[in-house]
């Protein structure tokens, strides 16, 4: 429902600065050498520390923040610049030197450490998925509420989405230019338009940088591996007296990964933390008996299959093969015997715990991607006159990693192996005749591939600017504007190697001995359409051909085309003089059109390819050419769509007190209205108010505001996706087919966000010192989103039909459960921001140097989920350690810096929690669990400490080296177990990649 409140509220804040008496006090103007902006879009950047956080570690060569104050601040949480102006969203500033501190070989890693980024997206995350398309991704997000609800911005503009859900890659940014990098923890939609519900982080870039400087970086881990290294320089000169101006840089990037291990309870390169870790969940009629229903266990076994397979039901069950077809009997653990119909006593499915662990592939993922990205840029400006420019900017940046999800490719007891099968050895024939059996079911983890699924995602942006900026006189008053048009172009290619065509490999393990004696494809159409025999019975070496039959050369593909298109103006300039100061305006309009296209592989999206690709995908009368889905993993299919958006804003600026008795307020309003081709209008406001008091260095603040997200073009335009997963239904362990689709009646979701704050800037009696505490309180309804599949799976076995419409669950080898997004569900998310900083010199102390500290905390007290769907409850997601929301989440660091020599400690802490927050801890007189209220034996997940160490020395003024290790005491993550997997870690929140080190070498000239 939209509300008429903001508009009210503008017109009474106006009337009210002229109706109070205000001649008693004037506005005190800026000094006249104070810098004003350059143009509206550097009026769009975050406030200096000084003004909206504790004060940034600065370098001698930085300005302090008492410097800063004195000067017109640029703000990213407002596009109001105004003399006083201090806007009431909360803003945390990283500047050049904290950056250079954290000596990441990506800004990325050192934004994501930051308390309020909770959720973000790197090479460590998603590295066990073939299908999901954000691998290698390097995006940011904001109170947990995910990437999509977290607006990236460079130099204040936006930047061609990585991905069809619209988020940007962070890798692709120019980053050696980037002098300063404000996280805006708030709602500003109504100043920024779409998706900053959780805030804004905005890149800023050094426009007029002149001289030459550069970066050389390398570094390891502690386990010899992730070897990787930067290079990155800059060069910026004026020519022509200065009117025209270029910079340019370029940035290359390669860190080598972590590769997995292969099979077996084994960790990469002498990593002894993995453990298998998995929750053994019993079935809910089991749990009458006072006993929990879930439990966390470490070395969890998969009981369906072996490494190089076993017999997993009937009289043979049990039964698993080694070397040469060798049969043995398998070790299950936990003293587990097979009861010949599939279960085994003293396991609960899928696991035991212990016994032969040789064919776990939970340890076989990589912990971190092979990853490298280029990046060049230029920045290009002709000065028309002193006070206006026109520039132009061009990004071209490619950013590609490699991984292997998983080794083999696990069939979970899904396969039928008849008795007849001549790879079978005698025993088993004679053992088959003897219990009166033809076929029997069968598990392997397909060890004997000769490699691992790999899979490989390139991204290319390209990417244009054509702007002008300035200022300008009009009826005496000095107005600055800001106007661009931008395109962007960002292409993906996701290639997968070294995987198998389920229709191929069904028909090549199904063999049989012709009337000629040789071994060949029992079904006559495979075989006259290729069909190579292969041996899945035991360790034995894969025939090449039946490999190249079932794994063709060419896998998987996918390649995405995106565009963005951008035509913005902006205003900003003081209307008037009010009685407490001048009142300013921001406004604008843009337009924005985006634009996909996709296109998958025949076998994967089930339409032939067009020429030349039919080389490469054959037709084969095995394959489904109408729906694809032929691939194990990776069954891309094709898609487009298209939408547009207009958009217009308005934020006005009121200063309503300035009273040497009561101190300084002003009131900060803005409103967007907003018109979606596919979602239609919208509505976005602010309302927001700062006060500092006549306490010394107090300053109170609050803000509300209505933010909206419109659903992405991935929302509206799935490409159908469909991934290989498994569920329980029915005591059973299934495998399915998720099959995802798009909805294009999507509406936007619609946030309430509120925060107020306290902030303590440098009293007179603590120089140097400054500490904010900002509650927010943020509620999104119409959220979009979908069941997993274990949910609707759930959701249909408790009597939902429609759910139930949605899948099938009856059909071995045709399973399915469609997901689709809906506007269903809601989030709430509230919580409490910290920040603290102390800078002081030590001579009074009688010590060298100065001593700076700073700390950032989060303590999240809710983050609730509710699906919206009858049946189900809200989840609170505060302290539940498997997903990426911690109680808390603090960074701190001490820095030591003199003459030649800088010493930093850094400290990074997240507060022990609970895997799920729904869960009823109990160990013994356990109630019945239900699916809202499950039961488990143990609930608590530690938090962890890292504790990381750097320095630099000057060799002169241009010349620094520096070194960094992160994670000193080799903290091991901890154990993250799933229900159907044993992944078993949560990249998301720990550290999974271990001690790591980097030196370096800065010029600067």
């Amino acid at each position: 429902m939209r509300t008429p409140l903001p508009r009210t509220l503008i017109w009474l804040a106006i009337a009210s600065a002229f109706a109070l008496p205000g001649s008693a006090v004037h506005a005190q103007q800026a000094p006249t050498d104070a810098p004003a902006p350059d143009s509206a879009a550097q009026a769009a950047e975050p406030a200096a520390p000084a003004q909206e956080a504790p004060p940034a570690v600065t370098t001698s060569g930085a300005s302090s923040a008492t410097e800063e104050a004195t000067t017109v601040v640029r703000i990213s949480g407002s596009r109001i610049v105004a003399r006083g102006f201090t806007q009431p969203t909360p803003t945390t500033s990283l500047t050049t030197a904290d950056l250079e501190k954290a000596a990441k070989p990506n800004l990325f890693n050192t934004l994501a450490e930051l308390p309020a980024l909770q959720g973000s997206t790197g090479r460590t995350t998603s590295t066990n998925s073939t299908s999901n398309g954000i691998q290698g991704l390097s995006s940011l997000s904001l109170r947990g509420l995910g990437t999509i609800r977290t607006l990236t911005l460079l130099d204040g503009q936006r930047v061609v989405g990585a991905n069809v859900t619209g988020v940007t890659d962070v890798s692709q940014f120019p980053q050696l230019l980037v002098k300063r990098v404000d996280v805006v923890t708030g709602g500003a939609s109504a100043s920024y338009g779409s998706d900053a519900v959780g805030g804004v982080v905005n890149f800023v870039t050094d426009k007029k940088f002149t001289g030459f400087k550069a970066n050389v970086q390398g570094g390891m881990t502690k386990y010899d591996d992730d070897k990787g290294g930067t290079l990155q320089a800059a060069w910026g000169s004026g020519f022509l007296n200065d009117r025209f101006h270029i910079a340019v840089s370029g940035e290359f990037t390669k860190e080598n990964g972590i590769d997995s291990p292969g099979f077996g309870e084994v960790g990469p390169n002498g990593r002894t933390w993995y453990k298998n870790p998995a929750y053994s969940v019993r079935p809910l009629a089991q749990t009458n008996d006072g006993l929990p229903q879930y439990r966390v266990i470490q070395h969890a076994q998969q009981y369906q299959y072996a490494k190089y397979g076993l017999i997993t039901s009937g009289p043979l069950q049990g039964t698993a093969f080694g070397p040469g077809g060798q049969p043995f009997p398998f070790q299950y653990g936990s003293n587990g015997v097979p009861d010949g119909r599939g279960g085994v006593s003293g396991c609960v499915n899928p696991f035991c715990i212990g016994g032969d662990l040789s064919g776990s592939v939970g340890a076989g993922t990589n912990l971190a991607m092979n990853f490298k990205r280029q990046v060049a840029y230029t920045r290009m400006s002709w000065d028309i006159n002193p006070d206006n420019e026109i520039y132009f900017t061009a990004n071209f940046a490619q950013v590609a990693s490699n991984f292997s999800p998983n080794p083999g490719a696990a069939k979970n007891a899904n396969l039928t192996v008849q008795c007849s099968n001549p790879f079978l050895p005698a025993s088993i024939v004679a053992a088959c005749a003897q219990n009166n059996i033809t076929s029997f079911q069968y598990g392997t983890a397909n060890a004997i591939f000769p490699a691992n699924i790999n899979v490989h995602p390139t991204r290319t942006q390209r990417r244009f600017v054509l702007g002008a900026d300035g200022k300008f006189n009009f009826l005496g008053k000095e107005w600055s504007y800001d106007a661009y048009a931008t395109h962007g172009e960002n292409k993906t290619n996701i290639d997968v190697h070294d995987i198998t065509l389920n229709a191929r490999y069904n028909a090549a393990i199904d063999a049989v001995r012709g009337p000629d004696g040789r071994i060949v494809c029992r079904n006559p159409v495979a075989a006259a359409s290729g069909c190579v025999p292969l041996n899945i019975i035991g360790d034995n070496p894969i025939d090449p051909a039946a490999w190249a039959y079932i794994a063709p050369s060419q896998g998987p593909r996918q390649r995405t085309t995106q565009s963005q298109d951008v035509a913005s103006f902006n205003l900003n300039g003081e209307v008037f003089e009010g009685w407490a100061g001048p009142i300013a305006l921001a406004t604008g309009a843009e337009y924005r059109r985006e634009k996909y296209r996709v296109r998958g592989d025949a076998y994967g999206a089930g339409v032939a390819p067009e020429s030349p690709n039919n080389d490469y995908y054959p037709a084969d009368p095995l394959l489904n050419t109408v729906v694809g889905n032929n691939w194990y993993a990776g069954n891309y299919h094709n898609g487009e769509g298209s939408y547009n958006v207009r958009e217009a804003y308005v934020e006005l600026n009121i200063p309503v007190l300035k009273s040497d008795t009561w101190g300084e307020a002003n009131i900060n309003i803005a409103d967007r209205e907003t018109k979606y081709s596919t979602a239609g209008k919208v509505r976005s406001w602010k309302l927001g108010a700062s006060w500092q008091t006549p306490i010394d260095g107090l300053r109170l603040r609050g803000v509300t505001s209505q933010d909206v997200r419109a659903p992405n073009l991935s929302e509206l335009y799935a490409a159908p996706v469909v991934v290989n997963n498994i569920v329980q239904y029915q005591g059973n362990t299934i495998s399915v087919q998720e099959r995802t689709v798009g909805n294009t009646a999507l509406r936007p979701e619609i946030a309430r966000n509120n925060s107020f704050g306290i902030v303590l800037n440098q009293p007179k009696w603590a120089p140097g010192f400054s500490i904010s505490a900002d509650y927010f309180d943020i509620k999104v309804k119409g959220v979009i989103s979908a069941l997993t599949a274990q949910q609707e799976v759930d959701l249909c076995v408790a009597g939902n039909q429609e759910i139930c419409s949605a899948m099938v669950l009856n059909s071995p080898g045709s399973n399915y459960v469609t997901l689709q997004n809906f506007n269903l569900a809601s989030l709430h998310t509230k919580g409490i921001d910290i920040e603290t900083a102390y800078r002081t010199p030590l001579a009074k102390l009688g010590l060298p140097g100065r001593f700076t500290f700073r700390a950032l905390g989060t303590r999240m007290l809710h983050a609730i989920t509710e699906s919206g769907v009858v049946g189900t409850i809200a989840v609170d997601g505060a302290g539940s350690n498997l997903g990426n929301t911690p109680k808390w989440k603090v960074l701190a660091q001490q820095t030591w810096e003199h003459d030649k020599l800088s010493l930093s400690l850094t400290e990074r802490w997240i507060s022990d929690g609970t895997y799920r927050n729904d869960f009823i801890e109990c160990q013994t007189n356990c109630p019945v669990s239900t699916l809202i209220h499950p039961t488990i034996y143990d609930n608590k997940m530690k938090g962890a400490a890292y504790l990381d160490i750097g320095g630099s020395w000057n060799f002169s003024r241009q010349l620094q080296a520096y070194f960094k290790i992160d994670n000193v005491t080799d903290r091991d993550p901890e154990a993250a177990p799933q229900t159907n997997a044993s992944f078993g870690i949560n990249p998301a929140l720990y550290d999974v990649v271990g001690r790591a080190y980097r030196v370096g070498l800065r010029y600067t000239y």
